[in-house]
């Protein structure tokens, strides 16, 4: 007896024993992916995050730029010059996204978004030396062209580094430092223009030749600096990189890439859900564009002087910050998307209301605020819902470029109803805007219908199924 239970005590010691050993090595474990993914973020957002603020700030400067002189020297201010030169950007824009991401793997990342950064750079310097509004719209052209690639590019490869309920918080993180540093462009902008006479150069001409020497000095930086994809990385070693691939492996089964063919490329671009998530994104940025582009025109036409409207044009962007990080953070701690997308689409229809029908211009300028927060706050919202519910990186490259160039169809539109016949109020403006956060809201109900149905139906085959690993199911 006593034998009997001396071997229970010496069996139990050791399961004490095995389970403190499992428990050590798990928390160990724990700390290997913390560390690794911490890594991941500092080599990955920071730098990303400034090159999209550039690549922001290079595209919607004409606002600041035109109030500060150029709207007279190139007389802007005729007919729809202004729509025009505002628009024509997005044309290339849409056009040369998807072949941009369809060679993305075989050029190889860091060579393509460095070039695409020290190109734009350079025709923003360009724009300082027009001497007429055509030259100008050729620039944007050019702008266009070579800007196309670099978002889309962004969003497919930050993906393909988390899993999914990582993905919004680390697209949002360096989606708001471009947000953040883009608030404070136009007063970075403003001083620039006090330059104005220097070398026979007018103010607004300085504002493109710096922000441009800037960009070209960080496309070059980011050719030494910016990693490929989580299969090619050369800054994590061996171990690290197994880690990187067996999580996004165990999330949903792509860690590997699979090679692009013209019926797999058919079958992406036919895929109905593709076409939803590319509405929902292009009316969801065409408030952002038109807040970025006439915020300080907006806020001209309500009595603000050109100094004031630089200046006020900054607050709205830190609340949008603040409230960007918020949604994506709940976002992914929750694992929901369309609940969190609706709330900051609701936001952005309440901010609408305000700026375009309120008598005060105290209401109408937090009016900015919720409207500037909601869209932007969308923007990766949609991007983190779309990539959650794609599989594979050719589907992931070709939806990626697909849903951004409908964000530059969503650029033409707010370029386009927001004209300056309608100034000081837009109210055409506001109200096709306000259309489009409606249909969002409509085809994201679509959306989760349609996954919700799916997942429940995956849940009742595999309760009732003996072995089999169960479907994918979609985020809700």
């Amino acid at each position: 007896m006593i034998a009997s239970w001396s071997s229970l005590s010496s069996k139990a010691h050791i399961q004490e024993i095995s389970n403190l050993v499992n428990i050590v090595d798990n928390e160990e474990r724990r700390a290997f992916e913390r560390k690794t993914m911490r890594k991941v973020d500092i080599r990955l957002l920071p730098l990303l995050g400034f090159l999209y603020a550039l690549a922001l700030i290079d595209r919607t400067n004409l606002g600041v730029a035109r109030i500060a002189g150029m709207d007279r020297d190139l007389k802007l201010y005729v007919g729809s010059r202004y729509s025009i030169v505002s628009s024509i950007y997005f044309v290339p824009y849409i056009i040369f996204q998807l072949p941009s991401n369809l060679v993305l793997r075989r050029l190889g990342e860091r060579n393509i978004l460095a070039f695409c950064v020290v190109s734009w750079g350079l025709v923003q310097m360009a724009m300082g030396f027009v001497p007429s509004w055509g030259l100008l719209a050729l620039c944007r052209v050019l702008l266009g062209v070579f800007e196309a690639g670099f978002f889309p590019a962004m969003v497919f490869i930050i993906t393909t580094w988390y899993v999914r309920h990582e993905v919004q918080t680390r697209l949002a993180a360096f989606y708001v430092v471009s947000i953040f540093t883009g608030g404070f462009s136009p007063i970075f902008a403003y001083i620039v223009s006090l330059l104005g006479g220097r070398h026979g150069i007018p103010g607004w001409a300085w504002i493109f030749i710096i922000e441009g020497a800037i960009t070209v000095a960080f496309g070059i930086i980011a050719w030494f600096y910016i990693s490929e994809f989580p299969d090619q990385n050369t800054f994590l070693n061996d171990e690290q990189t197994k880690l990187v691939l067996d999580r996004v492996e165990r999330d949903r089964g792509d860690s590997i890439p699979d090679e692009m063919t013209q019926r797999k490329l058919f079958e992406h671009l036919s895929d109905w859900k593709l076409w939803v998530y590319s509405l929902m994104y292009m009316c969801a940025t065409m408030p952002a564009y038109a807040i970025g582009f006439f915020v300080t025109i907006i806020l001209r036409g309500m009595g603000w002087s050109v100094t004031d409207s630089l200046l006020l044009s900054a607050p709205p962007f830190v609340f949008g910050t603040v409230s960007i990080l918020f949604f994506a953070w709940i976002s992914d701690k929750l694992r929901l998307r369309a609940l969190f997308l609706a709330i900051q689409t609701i936001m952005t229809l309440v901010g609408l209301v305000l700026t375009g029908f309120s008598t005060s211009p105290a209401w109408r300028y937090v009016g900015i605020f919720l409207s500037n927060a909601g869209s932007a706050g969308s923007i990766p919202g949609i991007l983190a819902y779309s990539s959650n519910n794609v599989v594979s990186h050719t589907k992931r490259a070709v939806s990626s470029a697909m849903i951004i160039s409908f964000g530059g169809i969503g650029g033409i539109f707010a370029t386009t109803v927001f004209r300056q016949a309608d100034s000081p109020r837009y109210l055409p403006g506001i109200y096709a805007t306000i259309a489009c956060q409606v249909l969002l809201l409509l085809l994201l109900a679509l959306m989760s219908l349609y996954f919700w149905k799916h997942n429940k139906r995956v849940f009742e085959e595999s309760a009732s199924a003996e072995v089999g690993q169960p479907e994918f199911l979609y985020t809700l």
